[in-house]
């Protein structure tokens, strides 16, 4: 092992700078070259890579976003686009390469190792829908972009004495409205793994109405509905005045939070450490509070478990 290369891909999340960083430092530290692919596997089949030294990965760790951009890549997904990446590789000398990203990321290194590249996956998602890990890079930060989006909802829905529907991302992974709604003490968290009975949200919010609470929040995660029709239909029954808060993209950026940066350094190290190794086909996940490498075969087979208890927590809660 003499070179390595790092790339980003798919959705950005608070904490891929951090991972970059932390691969690039160990890299010089264990005396390999290091490159980084420009906007992902579509820059990989293009050959747009660049020498990274301490220089290039210096003031970024507090940086959210990645400095080595992402972009879909049709072609890729092509058994002549994988090859072509292959031989950009080859072409470029290096013998690893390290992904950061989600599911379809590990999907993309998957095929790349079974043509014979070296690859290690790092899990960079804000959605945490990676099965294999408890947490992914980027799920901290986001729930406390939404925490404090959900205090200052608060403030005016509580002067209004409306109820507020607040959207966040997650895809079909109901994670960040779950924790965050948990840690924001909403009165209602609607994810994809549970479903949701519009009465039983209505009577909720009615019985805080009726014991003097002048406000009521509620979770949806993006992959269980609408916030504006959802909205629509509690205003409806419940007779009280009702907005909607689609938060978007705003949950994507901002400095990654003490515990992204670290789980991305580590795991940054890790991967260098795996390939220094000879190994291959890997992805680096945090279990109970100890950071293990599985492989990526199995990390794609396993299917993401739902936190029922913190869910149950949630309902107790908020009576």
């Amino acid at each position: 092992m003499k070179k390595i290369a790092i790339l980003t891909s798919g959705g950005d999340a608070p904490g891929m700078n951090a991972a970059i960083r932390a691969v690039v430092r160990t890299a010089i530290y264990h005396h390999l070259d290091v490159v980084g692919v420009i906007r992902g596997y579509n820059g990989l089949i293009q050959g747009d890579m660049k020498p990274m030294d301490l220089a290039s990965v210096s003031d970024i760790i507090h940086r959210g976003g990645t400095i080595l951009y992402s972009a879909r890549s049709k072609e890729f997904k092509t058994e002549e686009g994988q090859k072509k990446a292959v031989q950009q590789l080859k072409n470029a000398g290096v013998d690893g390469l390290v992904v950061i990203g989600g599911d379809g990321s590990f999907r993309g290194a998957q095929k790349l190792s079974q043509l014979g590249i070296k690859t290690i996956g790092i899990p960079g998602t804000i959605d945490n829908d990676i099965s294999c890990t408890d947490y992914t890079i980027g799920f901290d930060t986001v729930v406390n972009t939404v925490l404090d989006a959900i205090s200052k909802i608060r403030d005016t829905s509580s002067s209004h004495e409306r109820t507020n529907i607040i959207e966040v991302m997650g895809r079909n992974c109901g994670d960040i409205a779950l924790y965050a709604g948990l840690a924001g003490g909403a009165e209602a968290i609607i994810v994809p793994e549970k479903g949701f009975d519009i009465e039983a949200v209505c009577k909720k919010i009615l019985q805080g109405k009726a014991r003097g609470k002048r406000h009521s929040i509620v979770l949806l995660a993006e992959g269980e509905g609408n916030a504006y029709d959802v909205g629509k239909h509690i205003q409806q029954k419940t007779g009280i005045e009702t907005r909607a808060t689609i938060l978007g993209y705003i949950q994507r950026g901002g400095s990654p939070s003490a515990f992204d940066r670290i789980l991305a350094s580590k795991m940054g190290s890790m991967a260098v450490e795996l390939l220094l190794d000879d190994k291959t086909s890997r992805v680096i996940c945090i279990r109970n509070n100890h950071y293990v490498d599985i492989d990526i075969d199995e990390a794609l087979s396993m299917k993401k478990q739902f936190n029922d208890n913190f869910y149950e927590l949630s309902q107790i809660l908020s009576i």
